[in-house]
Parts: C-alpha cells; structure tokens; sequence
C-alpha cells in the first residue's frame, strides 16, 4: 500500500509547498543535536516510499521534492495535479 501524500498549500511567495507535520520536523531539528541529520538519515536503507513521504512531511517545495532522485514519476505527476489545482492568485495560509 502506498504511503499518503501530504496535503499541498502556496506559501507566502506562491510556491507550491507540502504542509509540513511539525511532530516530523520538531524531531528532526532535535535529533540534528545528537548527529542526526539528513546525511545520516540518507545512508540508512529505508524504503523509497517512506523517502518520498518524509521529505513531504518536512515541508519540501514541490519543486525541490520534485529533483529528489527517490521521488517516483507517478508520485510526482499525482504532486503536480494536486498543486495544479490549488488556487493561484491568492497564496493559502500556512497550515
């Protein structure tokens, strides 16, 4: 089973952007204190998938999330789709 895609907004600046889960990246910011970054992180074997989605969980742009080597065509088409129908004049809130 696929894991779930996060939901997109446009920030301030209209860039499509993954809503960020702040338990994910609270953990991430404190784990940085004991060596745990994403360097480490990246030479660990986790699956793709979970690739895929961590990276949406800490608030990747859909462009940056899009040059990742370990995001799917089909994950990104679904990304793009999403973003594409998000509203374009007015950049939603931070969520």
């Amino acid at each position: 089973m696929p894991q779930p895609m996060q939901p997109l907004y446009r920030d301030e600046d209209g860039v499509p952007r993954f809503r960020k889960n702040s338990i994910v990246r609270h953990l991430l910011d404190k784990a940085r204190t004991h060596g745990i970054d994403l360097s480490y992180l990246s030479t660990q074997d986790f699956p793709r998938e979970d690739w895929e989605q961590f990276a949406q969980l800490i608030g990747y742009s859909l462009t940056g999330w899009s040059d990742l080597n370990y995001v799917s065509d089909e994950a990104y088409k679904k990304a793009s789709e999403a973003a594409e129908a998000l509203p374009k004049d007015t950049p939603l809130s931070r969520v």
